[in-house]
């Protein structure tokens, strides 16, 4: 079986992070040079795992604003309250749990540049403060009369088309076009089939002499990173070729290294999950309680709506 060695690897470019030989993404980099020279706002698309964060980087180092804060926060992991709080901040007793005030991220990153990746998820209920810091420059936090002035130039990003997400009513249209002024597009990974390889390359000298040192690639690894779809895009590659370095050995990275959907076996059976019976569900509910009573039986009793006789006898047959 042949091997590859680094001799064989594609001649590639770096740019601001993003490694590439394709020419689809050797294009998109003028763009990115370009848009960063302006202020307006961006909106970068691409599938997940694309890479969207590290375009957002290159724009703010190559603006004007690289000398300001640069500020990052993905919508999709925080609830409406929250996402409310970490953008503009919030004063002391604004809520439970609000001990001080807490600047937001739209004070932090003030002369320079906020990324908000996945904005498509951002409710409905935050859109029109997030508007309205876009077109005044102004915000409150949350619990707060005063308003606040920031001067921030915004960079979103999301997997999702925001027409559609408008048409569904999920995004308010003047959102849309505020936040839409110059879109992006990364395309994924599977459509730029030359970058597979040159990434695979890359990661290999990321993560030589972390777990051991690779000098070569099986030409039937390659080929299986090659035709392979990645639906998980860059990311997904990253992560098999660092378990490959993890749970292979020698100096050559090999076809049985990589994950059986690349080495075309089916993934393995998931665990059947079986519903929970009576008793799992009553064995629960009795835990929870003495939880929130601090082992108290009379207490944890009184909110099960039971005597403490009856919950004795249940703690007996479920063996608590």
């Amino acid at each position: 079986m042949r091997i590859l060695r680094q001799g064989d690897r594609p001649e590639v470019k770096s740019f601001h992070g993003l490694v590439a030989a394709s020419p689809e993404m050797h294009a998109l980099f003028p763009l990115i040079e370009r848009v960063a020279r302006t202020d307006i706002s961006l909106l970068i698309r691409g599938e997940t795992g694309t890479g969207k964060e590290l375009v957002a980087r290159a724009v703010h180092e190559l603006s004007q604003r690289n000398t300001g804060p640069y500020r990052a926060v993905n919508c999709a992991t925080l609830t409406g309250e929250l996402l409310a709080s970490e953008l503009f901040g919030h004063v002391r007793g604004a809520f439970t749990g609000a001990v001080r005030d807490r600047k937001g991220l739209f004070a932090l990153a003030n002369n320079g540049t906020l990324f908000l990746d996945e904005i498509a998820e951002i409710p409905l209920e935050i859109q029109p403060r997030l508007l309205r810091v876009l077109q005044s420059g102004e915000f409150t936090a949350v619990g707060a009369t005063e308003p606040q002035r920031a001067d921030v130039r915004l960079v979103a990003a999301t997997h999702r088309a925001l027409r559609r997400e408008v048409a569904a009513g999920r995004f308010r249209a003047d959102l849309m076009y505020r936040i839409r002024v110059r879109p992006l597009f990364i395309p994924p990974l599977r459509e730029r089939r030359g970058d597979i390889e040159a990434l695979t390359w890359h990661f290999v000298d990321t993560f030589n002499g972390r777990f051991r040192q690779v000098d070569g690639i099986e030409e039937a690894a390659m080929q299986a990173l090659v035709s392979y779809r990645w639906p998980g895009n860059v990311r997904e590659l990253r992560n098999v070729i660092e378990g490959a370095f993890a749970f292979g050995e020698g100096d050559v990275l090999t076809l049985d290294e990589l994950t059986p959907e690349l080495r075309g076996e089916p993934p393995p059976a998931e665990p059947v999950e079986l519903e929970p019976t009576l008793a799992d569900q009553e064995r629960s509910r009795i835990l929870s309680a003495l939880a929130e009573t601090g082992g108290k039986r009379a207490e944890a009793a009184e909110a099960l709506g039971m005597s403490r006789t009856t919950l004795w006898r249940k703690i007996r047959e479920l063996g608590l």
